[in-house]
């Protein structure tokens, strides 16, 4: 297998699984400043030019985080970082799915379309008008995570999952692009704090 890593959220998040499972790829590093992900072999490998992606032993390519997460999950014996029992699997795929929804995509495209306008302009669509409606609800959706985080230790549950490497990877990049975690989150800064702790959070 190999793995094309670059900079970015998505990369880190499945950096940090790896890190936690104590899986080593090899891996190869694309250049997505000078837009090496929408040209050439890679745009061959995935279309959507997306960042990271999983070449797997048959030639064939996962190009989705979840995906490429709960396959090496299943090859590698199940985790609790994705978990082990359907009830498990069902709730960090909640979790993840509610990370994507109320935070991640909006603080992305908050950025694509603002900050990140010079960059993504001529490579995807984008709507500099929508900017800061889509950073008012990724703040919103931090919210509404820290209202529901009140004594709980991890995202899922008791176990530290995927869904926790994917919301921590957008916050500390939100944090670097003008969208860091409202003050009056206490619940969400304390969480970030031990995953921060972890040794994966530097992955």
């Amino acid at each position: 297998m190999k793995f094309y890593n670059s900079i970015g959220p998505n990369p880190k998040m499945v950096r940090m699984y790896l890190a936690e499972r104590g899986l080593d790829i090899d891996t190869t590093e694309v250049d997505i400043i000078a837009g090496e992900n929408r040209q050439g072999d890679y745009a061959k490998r995935n279309p959507r030019g997306q960042l990271p992606c999983l070449e797997l032993d048959d030639g064939t390519y996962l190009a989705e985080i979840t995906a490429i997460c709960e396959y090496l999950d299943d090859i590698n014996g199940s985790s609790d970082l994705v978990g082990t029992t359907p009830q498990m699997r069902a709730r960090t795929r909640m979790w993840m799915r509610r990370a994507d929804l109320y935070v991640c995509e909006p603080l992305a495209n908050g950025f694509r379309f603002a900050e990140g306008l010079p960059m993504f302009e001529n490579r995807l669509l984008c709507r500099p008008e929508a900017a800061d409606g889509l950073k008012a609800m990724a703040a919103n959706g931090m919210n509404w995570f820290n209202n529901n985080m009140d004594g709980r230790t991890w995202l899922a549950g008791e176990n530290f999952t995927i869904a926790d490497c994917l919301l921590y990877a957008f916050l500390e990049f939100g944090a670097t692009v003008g969208q860091p975690t409202p003050d009056n989150c206490t619940n969400l800064t304390a969480w970030y704090e031990r995953v921060a702790a972890r040794p994966s959070a530097s992955a």
